[in-house]
């Protein structure tokens, strides 16, 4: 069950967020439940320490009197809960830009200025994780997530091609489908990670072994489904054609 945390200032808007939530997780059958509703950031975070679970946030961007506000907040939820949804509900349309700037990842940005909007704005939101929810379910979707500054990126496994050391010391790239990216982190850690759904074909190369599409003995090169080359060790040869034929 995913739990639902409320943080908003004005006790009327929150009270009624809550009271709109519950109704439509009822109505809908969703798998959710309101775990908290509260004025104080300080109260949420000291209520994720409890809890393990990816969770949905409905959060206000101006907290008055409180130590930091929404966007600050979100921050720290992101360091707690990298793939929860972040929703802010505020009256302050124009910062919508901020949640990019900050790096968020944010779902949605709704104006509570408008009662009824907002109580669609929280419905369309409900309706979009639960369907997420159900889809990831369905297909089992493993994700590798990195760290790079404060941006946290949450790419698929199946996706990914090969991991290659770059230039720089400590430094590793991903190629995938849709990305590439440079992080910190070591050949020899990701390959204990990541099991046998990738080979290290070269000391300086860990590829998944269902993005081989052949490989090529005489360059010593492996093929990727992606039209993509990469070179393998002479004493890797016979593993890897065993991995391809399997």
């Amino acid at each position: 069950m995913l739990p639902i945390y409320i943080c908003e200032d004005e006790r009327t808007v929150r009270e009624a967020e809550q009271a709109w939530l519950e109704k439509q997780i009822m109505i809908e059958g969703y798998d959710m439940e309101i775990a908290l509703c509260t004025g104080s950031p300080e109260e949420l975070l000291e209520a994720l320490e409890q809890e393990q679970k990816r969770g949905i946030y409905f959060l206000d961007v101006e907290l008055k009197g409180a130590s930091m506000d929404g966007f600050k907040l979100g921050q720290e939820i992101r360091k707690r809960d990298t793939r929860g949804f972040l929703v802010y509900v505020t009256a302050f349309r124009e910062l919508a830009f901020e949640t990019f700037r900050y790096h968020l990842e944010a779902l949605d940005y709704l104006c509570k200025q408008d009662r009824d909007q907002m109580y669609t704005g929280l419905s369309r939101c409900l309706k979009v994780i639960g369907e997420r929810i159900s889809r990831e379910q369905g297909e089992q979707q493993e994700y590798f997530t990195i760290r790079t500054l404060d941006v946290v990126r949450h790419v698929p496994v199946n996706e990914i091609l090969y991991f290659a050391t770059s230039g720089r010391t400590h430094r590793i790239e991903l190629h995938g489908l849709q990305d590439r990216v440079d992080f910190i982190g070591s050949i020899q850690e990701l390959e204990k990670k990541l099991g046998r759904r990738f080979i290290r074909a070269h000391r300086a190369f860990l590829v998944q072994t269902d993005q081989i599409a052949g490989v090529d003995l005489k360059n010593r090169e492996l093929v990727l489904k992606n039209g993509e080359h990469c070179p393998f060790s002479r004493t890797m040869r016979q593993k890897l054609l065993d991995a391809v034929t399997v």
